[in-house]
């Protein structure tokens, strides 16, 4: 997948007039203390306690995967809306308890504050409620920089990414062409949604196996931090000043490129 070509995280963040922010892993740890283990198979009683076989969610259950239950719900019940909607509620409970303890991304409030100061206009891309993100949001004060600009789950869970619909309609929301957007994620599903709506990405990866994923998937440019970021978010003068003196101070870079045969 062809995505617009940049060197660092610096020069994407200083070139971006909006910045698309996942919302679980670069903004906060949304589960951090309240177990999606536990979400996924209260969803999936719920599912048998609706005369419904919990056998199809058995493998996201195990996985911990909250979403990938109403997938497979979706996928084994395609025509029944109700059942989708109940579990969807559901979900969204769930969710917004959770983000009453989520822990933050470090970096995150602070490269946040940092783009707002700046001009750069911000939405949240997610594939979680936006009851939950904006329950987050409110908590650590961050609420008014999204103003609108939320974009999460729909009731169709084939609109989840890599279905780039959240991008689309935050592009829409925000005003700003798809080039000139930039989105920080944490996973495979980030990368393509973003390359199908043409917008240039930052892979955000906490750990090896975060880095393995967005390597594996075609990602150039990501970092393992997003503390230091906030200053390449600055004033211009700023973000060109700073960005070789903090790529490799404050901010640790992976540039992975395809590898070329000879």
């Amino acid at each position: 997948m062809i995505q617009p070509h940049a060197t660092d995280p610096h020069a994407l963040l200083s070139s971006a007039a909006c910045v698309l922010f996942d919302f679980d892993g670069p903004m906060c740890r949304l589960f951090a203390g309240h177990s999606a283990e536990g979400v996924a198979q209260r969803l999936s009683g719920r599912l048998a306690a609706l005369g419904r076989d919990p056998a199809p969610v058995a493998a996201s259950v195990r996985d911990a995967d909250p979403l990938g239950v109403l997938l497979a719900v979706r996928k084994h019940y395609p025509e029944d809306r109700e059942l989708m909607a109940v579990l969807d509620e559901q979900l969204t409970e769930e969710e917004v308890v959770a983000a009453g303890m989520a822990t933050a991304t470090p970096g995150a409030a602070e490269l946040i504050r940092a783009l707002e100061a700046a001009g750069t206009r911000l939405a949240v891309t997610t594939n979680n409620s936006p009851a939950a993100v904006t329950s987050y949001l409110a908590r650590d004060g961050l609420g008014p920089f999204f103003d609108g600009h939320i974009h999460g789950r729909r009731p169709d869970p084939a609109l989840l990414k890599p279905d780039p619909d959240c991008l689309h309609r935050a592009l829409e929301s925000t005003g700003v062409a798809a080039a000139d957007a930039l989105m920080i994620g944490d996973s495979a599903a980030d990368w393509l949604a973003a390359g199908k709506a043409g917008v240039p990405f930052l892979g955000y990866a906490e750990n090896a196996g975060k880095h393995r994923e967005l390597r594996d998937v075609g990602v150039e440019v990501s970092v393992s931090t997003l503390e230091g970021l906030a200053r390449a978010a600055g004033s211009p003068h700023e973000r060109n000043t700073s960005a070789a003196r903090t790529a490799t101070a404050s901010v640790r870079c992976e540039i992975t490129r395809p590898e070329t045969t000879e």
